[in-house]
């Protein structure tokens, strides 16, 4: 019982360190960003800028709003340009290529903290990009191609009108909120996750099939803590498995190449906490989830194979 207590215990404190000293502050900067581009109105003449181009993937303006969204806030973010998307007249078939890329793209909330292990955030974020794109144009024409194109309203009404400017200190403190809110609600389950991986690895579970799958893991290039990253990551989200990951940095198990390495894999939207948030944002999002998915493995192979051919040693 004393060790499951000081599991707990050491889960908690690692969780609530991650959550805000980590989590917090990084993203305060960067939704601070994102809301003084908002209350410019520069994303929506990005937007509207990109828009012709993204539209050879499956992308309109709503789409490209939600991949800025994932990439300088986190992957639930882009849950409100979803379900705007699933209310007002998108068809099922752009909801689905936009969905795909969410799914595949890597999400701010667990990129830039992990700067602080050694990420290289533009290379990232660039890969993560292309392999989005890859993923909606999948969906577009080949994964969706049977669903309805039809749109029954114009999306470019339907981006945020930000025609009072905002004060500095306003943006900042708005940032402020939404970042706490952020965080906040990462915690509980970051502490959940972090108790079961924890637990797990105290049985001895997770070790046995590490030493098992240790020989094909390592003859790929990849560190021995791949699987429990993957398993942390894939059942409770990338959140948790970055408190891993940062812990296994901390302790000199994982280097920066390592970490750069399995971001390919382990830095997507695409687990079972991320997929059951982004398509509650309506049943018109729900009933597009396959294809999307199916698009999406598309996007973060690529990722991987691209993260393998300039990481791997």
């Amino acid at each position: 019982m004393d060790q499951i207590a000081n599991t707990i215990l050491s889960s908690g404190r690692s969780a609530v360190e991650l959550a805000f000293f980590i989590l917090l502050p990084v993203m305060i900067v960067m939704l601070s960003i994102m809301h003084w581009l908002e209350s410019r109105g520069i994303l929506n003449r990005i937007v509207a800028a990109f828009s012709p181009a993204m539209a050879l993937f499956g992308l309109s303006g709503l789409g490209i709003f939600a991949l800025m969204q994932v990439s300088m806030v986190s992957f639930a973010a882009p849950i409100a340009t979803l379900a705007v998307m699933a209310r007002n007249g998108s068809s099922p078939r752009h909801i689905a290529a936009t969905l795909a890329m969410v799914l595949s793209l890597a999400q701010a909330n667990v990129v830039f903290p992990m700067a602080a292990a050694g990420l290289n955030v533009g290379a990232t974020i660039g890969i993560a990009i292309a392999g989005g794109l890859l993923a909606s144009a999948a969906v577009w024409y080949l994964f969706g191609r049977s669903l309805s194109a039809t749109q029954t309203t114009n999306e470019s009404e339907l981006l945020p009108d930000n025609a009072d400017k905002e004060s500095a200190m306003a943006v900042i403190r708005r940032a402020g909120k939404d970042a706490w809110e952020i965080s906040l609600s990462a915690l509980p389950l970051l502490v959940v996750a972090l108790v079961a991986v924890n637990l797990l690895r105290l049985t001895g579970l997770i070790g046995t099939l590490e030493d098992w799958l240790a020989p094909a893991v390592n003859a790929l290039g990849y560190p021995q803590q791949t699987f429990l990253l993957a398993i942390t990551k894939y059942i409770a989200g990338g959140t948790a498995m970055m408190g891993i990951a940062m812990e296994q940095f901390q302790a000199g198990v994982l280097s920066p190449a390592d970490v750069n390495l399995l971001a390919g894999l382990l830095i997507c939207p695409l687990d079972v906490a991320g997929v059951a948030i982004l398509v509650a944002a309506g049943k018109n999002v729900a009933a597009v989830a396959r294809p999307a998915i199916y698009g999406a493995l598309i996007g973060i192979v690529f990722r991987i194979l691209c993260h393998y051919f300039l990481y791997a040693s």
